[in-house]
């Protein structure tokens, strides 16, 4: 198990260079959270893995790359002062749009525009041509926009019909 130690808070909010192999994370002025270990450090961000019914466990930080820099197995056993920069980040990472029905969907070379409601208003997104929408543990179906953004059709059965027809024609 990765373990986070408490940043040390000083005047500059430097980080602390540890070589014990022990993580420390920081949210650096350009507002980016930083991770460091063994004297390498990395801006990296948040990914939640599944299963998405423990939103608090299982996180991965990734580099800008994607690469994996470090797997940090449950929140709670973060210490207090890396736990909040990284409950931060996870709230971040964590935003997902509920789609509550699908206008449209139109289709060009390598990217596709979604028109969709969601709860929190309406949204148009783009994906990848060949980045499908895929079915998640616990229920309903999850969009990964271009940007990295999350779609989650919570009742993809409850939907109207124009809209389980458009999601339909994408989900295999």
């Amino acid at each position: 198990m990765v373990r986070l130690t408490e940043v040390l808070e000083r005047d500059s909010k430097a980080m602390a260079q540890r070589d014990d192999g022990e993580l420390v994370l920081e949210r650096r002025t350009d507002g980016q959270l930083w991770a460091s270990r063994e004297g390498t450090e990395k801006a990296v961000r948040v990914h939640r893995c599944f299963p998405w019914s423990e939103p608090r466990r299982y996180l991965s930080l990734r580099d800008a790359d994607g690469d994996e820099f470090a797997l940090v197995e449950s929140v709670d056993a973060v210490p207090h002062g890396s736990r909040r920069v990284l409950e931060g980040a996870l709230a971040e990472a964590g935003f997902v749009l509920e789609v509550v029905r699908i206008e449209a969907v139109d289709e060009e070379v390598e990217i596709r525009t979604w028109k969709v409601e969601t709860r929190q208003g309406p949204r148009s997104f783009q994906t990848k041509i060949d980045d499908w929408p895929v079915a998640v543990p616990g229920g309903g179906i999850l969009i990964r926009d271009v940007a990295g953004d999350l779609y989650h059709v919570a009742d993809p059965e409850g939907m109207d019909e124009a809209s389980k027809k458009w999601l339909w024609a994408f989900v295999g």
